[in-house]
């Protein structure tokens, strides 16, 4: 079946594989949904009883409150939830997040998934239950294997199971029938151990989660300031002007940002929220680490909300910059930073003619936001010369989200706010280590330089032709391109759009390949054979023989947060089994055991002691020279950031003003346009309960988020069942049992869950430069069931 083939189809919940059927949702929803009234704050009090009642319950007392004190901390372990960074001074002894306290504990759960489990619970059966009970078993124990045409996972030895491995890849006709897929949560040894033996093995077939999130950023931020990366350090939240807060919510996805958020606001700067839905976060803050907090008094952070139709972020800043320019011209050296844009710019005569082009009623009827509200945030923007602009998914999963960031990036140029303390771009990263795995090499398209630098250090010609991101794989899977995938962490299933096509894929494969510490549907969904292999999690010691023979000793790894500093991380929890494994030690004996002496590296010394990876690190890639002594330094150590210090390796050799069409009308009559947002009790594809606590969304995750306006025009009431279909290029798909919710949303604009819509949204409608899926914004009409 091609993509476009699903014209009127009803997703179907269920997909026949060759060990039965399996189920991709539960076939009727369980939820029951109860509505509390819509938050204005977060945090506090609540917050901080919430982290100890998940993480006691999930782990018990001592387990689940040990690994929270070593959190964060310059001698402790990475958060495996979000990439926001730590302070670089002293930090508090709670260094964390409720969504971090529940990441943490979701991995230090006191639950066992055994053999015996598996024995007891076919594929199918297993399917039939939602995902947050399948990871809500425990922790995985031992390798398992499901054969072909078995019902049922069986356990499998590390040997047996890395010699299935070594024998199907190298079955393989062509190196290009793998792929191997990269979550964000791995570590900088793991990655560059990863893309390492993907290459050494003949590929650059690497997706990894960036391409579903933020590739869209770092495509903009290349293109127009020479670095993938954003530039401002935590400290220069303290001595902004003005922040820019847009497609964010950091209450519910980056807690610890509304701390800065409010630093920089009791220092005197303004914050504009720009975002389709209202976001408690970003209301109030009750922060927990001060007792005023802990008494439920918040510091009101947004001073304007600019509530953006889904996907009216041109038209919103196009209308800011058109009102500048317009003061601008009126007034000579008013707004635009001359002094910057002559020595640092490129491109500003275009930007001002599409600017003087724009229309003022499309771009106030686009956006929905009215002109009175540009003129303020665009006066705001004129007195401030510190402005600092934060971004997230709400941005870049769009056909345009290239363009959504590069019109975002041209506000900041007209006011020379980049390089230079208290501004910049800041691009908010998801998972904890999703930058680090793309500066490690992980990327289906690399650059001729790290080529270079592996084949000079490793002796091996690496290939050179680009491979398949994540949504071409899934593709490839589809056509039957891909016989073997290897899954480095994550939930690639569920991470997908259109669900069904992903999940048909998969199950054409020869052998899948997980690594990870619970189950998930992914592991379900499998081919001919799959394989579970279990690793450790970050709070988890990890201790290896030493490579010359001497006791053993304790590995650490590396992480890469939002502003690219690189810190060891170290677990001090016993393993949830002795059977469990490092993710870095696990590809390294992959990579042993399928290229034996194709490699000049000796893989199994490296799966042995970490020490020598980061000697391969520091060999290869830029800014890690002599990584051993500088990562262990407490703290870790910043990578270099020219744009950071005004210097733009584009191709201009300068800042680029870029231009950005406003996007085509796509929503008719009787239409909506969908985004998926993730619940307070989520992170990415985890579901950690079913509350989504600040929107007043309890125990249900089969909702659909609607103005109340839009409602009554439908006659429809809260709780009412609908069926929603997406409509793109002529196709429709259809999801069933889902409830209606009146919400603070604009109008012809609905609000889903991540991932129960995701079978709703096209696998072709993706940006054109970075090819990431559009998550935030589906053409749907709503019926009533």
């Amino acid at each position: 079946m091609s993509i476009a083939d699903q014209t009127n189809n009803v997703v179907a919940t269920a997909i026949p594989t060759s060990h039965g059927e399996v189920w991709l949702l539960p076939a009727k929803s369980d939820d029951d949904l109860k509505l509390k009234p819509v938050k204005q704050k977060a945090t506090g009090v609540s917050a901080v009883l919430n982290s100890f009642r998940y993480a006691w319950g999930e782990a018990g007392v001592v387990r689940g409150t040990l690994p929270l004190l070593q959190l964060n901390q310059k001698l402790g372990f990475d958060c495996p939830g979000c990439a926001w960074p730590d302070s670089d001074a002293k930090r508090p002894t709670f260094d964390f997040c409720e969504n971090g306290a529940k990441a943490v504990a979701h991995e230090a759960d006191s639950r066992r998934l055994t053999a015996e489990f598996f024995r007891a619970h076919s594929v199918s059966e297993l399917s039939t239950h939602t995902d947050f009970w399948l990871e809500q078993q425990g922790r995985l124990t031992q390798p398992m294997v499901l054969r072909e045409n078995a019902t049922h996972y069986e356990p499998i030895s590390w040997s047996d199971a890395y010699a299935l491995i070594a024998k199907e890849l190298n079955s393989l006709e062509s190196a290009d029938r793998a792929a191997f897929y990269t979550s964000g949560k791995a570590t900088n040894e793991a990655a560059f151990s990863y893309q390492l033996f993907a290459r050494q093995f003949g590929t650059n077939n690497l997706p990894d989660c960036s391409n579903m999130c933020h590739e869209s950023s770092g495509r903009a931020l290349s293109k127009m300031i020479g670095i993938g990366k954003g530039t401002v350090k935590l400290d220069d939240f303290e001595k902004a002007e003005l922040v820019f807060v847009v497609g964010q919510n950091p209450g519910t996805n980056h807690p610890r940002q509304l701390a800065a958020l409010q630093q920089a606001k009791r220092n005197g700067a303004k914050i504009i929220a720009v975002n389709p839905l209202p976001e408690a976060g970003l209301m109030g803050f009750m922060n927990p680490q001060e007792a005023l907090g802990m008494l439920g008094f918040a510091t009101e952070l947004t001073d304007l909300f600019l509530q953006v139709k889904i996907n009216g972020d041109i038209p919103l800043f196009k209308g800011i910059m058109k009102q500048m320019l317009e003061w601008e011209e009126a007034d000579p050296g008013s707004v635009i930073d001359w002094d910057f844009v002559n020595e640092h710019a490129a491109g500003l005569d275009d930007l001002c003619a599409d600017l003087r082009s724009a229309d003022w009623d499309t771009l106030v009827t686009r956006s929905g936001v009215t002109r009175e509200s540009m003129r303020q945030a665009a006066d705001w923007v004129r007195a401030s010369e510190r402005i600092i602009l934060c971004w997230c998914l709400g941005v870049t999963q769009h056909t345009n989200g290239t363009q959504n960031v590069c019109e975002m990036l041209n506000l900041l140029l007209l006011r020379g706010a980049i390089g230079k303390p208290g501004a910049g771009p800041c691009c908010v990263r998801g998972h904890s280590n999703v930058q680090g795995d793309r500066t490690m090499g992980v990327w289906e398209q690399p650059k001729d330089a790290l080529l270079d630098r592996l084949q000079a250090v490793f002796e091996f010609d690496p290939p050179r032709k680009h491979g398949f991101d994540s949504q071409r794989a899934a593709i490839a899977l589809h056509q039957g391109e891909l016989d073997v995938f290897v899954s480095l962490g994550g939930n690639y299933l569920m991470a997908l759009p259109d669900t069904r096509y992903a999940a048909e894929g998969l199950a054409r494969t020869r052998l899948n390949v997980r690594i990870g510490t619970k189950l998930n549907r992914a592991d379900l969904v499998a081919g001919g054979q799959s394989l579970i292999l279990p690793c450790l999690g970050r709070s988890e010691q990890d201790v290896r023989p030493a490579s010359d023979g001497t006791p053993a000793n304790k590995q650490f790894t590396s992480t890469e947060n939002s502003m690219g500093v690189i810190q060891s991380s170290q677990g001090k929890l016993p393993a949830a089994s002795a059977e469990l494994r490092n993710e870095v030690a696990i590809v390294c004996e992959m990579a042993a055991a399928t290229l034996g002496d194709r490699a000049n590296n000796p893989w199994q010394d490296w799966a042995n002691d970490y020490d020598l990876i980061r000697d391969g690190i520091a060999a290869v890639i830029d800014g890690c020279e002599n990584y051993n002594e500088k990562v262990r330094q407490p703290g870790g150590f910043y990578l270099p950031n020219a744009a950071r210090e005004r210097q733009f390796n584009t191709s201009t050799g300068k800042a680029n003003f870029t231009i950005n069409p406003i996007p085509p009308q796509t929503i008719q009559p009787g239409q909506f346009a969908m985004t998926t947002v993730r619940s307070h009790d989520q992170f990415n594809t985890t579901i950690y309960g079913n509350h989504d606590r600040y929107r007043g969304i309890l125990n249900a995750r089969r909702v659909v988020m609607m103005n109340g306006e839009d409602m009554n025009e439908r006659g429809l009431r809260s709780r009412d069942p609908v069926a929603v279909t997406s409509h793109h290029d002529g196709a429709t798909r259809t999801l069933q049992d889902f409830q209606v919710v009146e919400y603070p949303i604009p109008r012809q604009c609905v609000a889903m869950y991540f991932p129960e819509a995701n079978p709703l949204i096209p696998m072709n409608a993706t940006d054109a430069s970075s090819n990431c899926p559009s998550f935030k914004h589906t053409v749907v009409t709503i019926e009533k069931c």
